[in-house]
């Protein structure tokens, strides 16, 4: 006698699963002519919808909630010399550099970045990504699907941050 009915548990008669199915899909990763890293059949959208608190940045969802419950797969392409928001939120993010080199200030500290290396975001901690300014930075980040908004330094936290001997001179507000 088998167990409980599973997506993953053998079954002799499959119409006795009544598991949800989740199909599988193998999205080809390519490098464009230009040097961009794509997936097929995903859009490369804007990073944010407005602001110029952001540079050169673009934003490619892999995975959703639904093709992997509760979390969000994304690749993030920072073109040479550009840079993400400066913020800070409650969740964390997991990031894998695929491609490129820059710098990452989390919390306290900033952080050289190559290709396979991992940062750990923690939750409300002040963070930026800057791509090298003669290379681009690509990386998957990995967030849950139900999150928090970021947040923004405030005009106040600007004046403070400028202060701060390492953040002050690396954010881009």
């Amino acid at each position: 006698m088998h167990g409980a009915l599973t997506p993953y548990a053998f079954h002799a008669n499959m119409s006795d699963v009544h598991a949800p199915t989740i199909v599988p899909a193998v999205r080809a990763f390519h490098e464009t002519p230009e040097g961009d890293f794509r997936w097929d059949g995903v859009d490369v959208l804007a990073y944010k919808s407005t602001g110029t608190h952001f540079q050169d940045i673009t934003r490619q969802v892999l995975f959703d909630g639904e093709a992997a419950p509760g979390v969000e797969l994304r690749y993030f392409e920072v073109a040479a010399g550009g840079h993400s928001t400066f913020e800070r939120h409650e969740h964390i993010h997991a990031v894998l550099i695929l491609r490129g080199r820059g710098r990452a200030l989390v919390g306290e500290t900033i952080f050289d970045l190559g290709e396979r290396d991992l940062v750990q975001v923690p939750p409300m901690h002040w963070h930026q990504f800057h791509a090298a300014e003669d290379a681009p930075l690509g990386f998957l980040c990995l967030v849950a699907c139900e999150r928090d908004r970021p947040q923004r330094p405030t005009e106040d936290d600007i004046a403070a941050l400028r202060t701060h001997p390492v953040i002050g001179a690396f954010m881009r507000v």
